[in-house]
């Protein structure tokens, strides 16, 4: 599985946590910089991060993908929405929490898997349609 971390390195015990939650060994993290101008529009900013990533056409819609993204909102929406375009489907997030303790870590979570999210929201849209069918009917 290919790791493409958008924001701080990941740590060997996050990796290790990360593994363990995909039941997966990671074959490498790619560790992207994402740097946001905020003087020019973001679409086309995360576009030029996202090509830069490496990776071919076939790639994208091939290899296991994990991701872990930038902790910016609105960057990580329109990274979300790129990678969707590209691999045709919502990819796994890597969730992180702070650790308690003096000083500040984080600790791997989960894994959100947001294709299955959206699969799952899909049932309320459903229903949703078939009340309004019924109330017009």
């Amino acid at each position: 599985m290919l790791v493409l971390n958008f924001t701080h390195p990941l740590t060997t015990e996050q990796c290790a946590q990360i593994e363990a939650l995909a039941q997966e060994t990671i074959a490498e993290v790619r560790t992207i910089y994402v740097q946001v101008n905020h003087t020019e529009p973001l679409g086309p900013q995360i576009t030029g991060i996202i090509n830069n990533v490496g990776l071919s056409c076939e790639e994208w819609q091939t290899q296991p993908l994990l991701i872990n993204p930038p902790g910016y909102a609105q960057a990580a929406f329109v990274l979300l929405a790129e990678i969707h375009g590209r691999i045709g489907h919502f990819p796994t997030v890597v969730r992180l929490r702070p650790k308690f303790g003096p000083i500040t870590t984080y600790e791997v979570v989960e894994l959100l898997n947001l294709q299955t999210v959206r699969e799952a929201s899909r049932v309320f849209r459903d229903k949703a349609a078939r009340s309004f069918q019924a109330s017009t009917a």
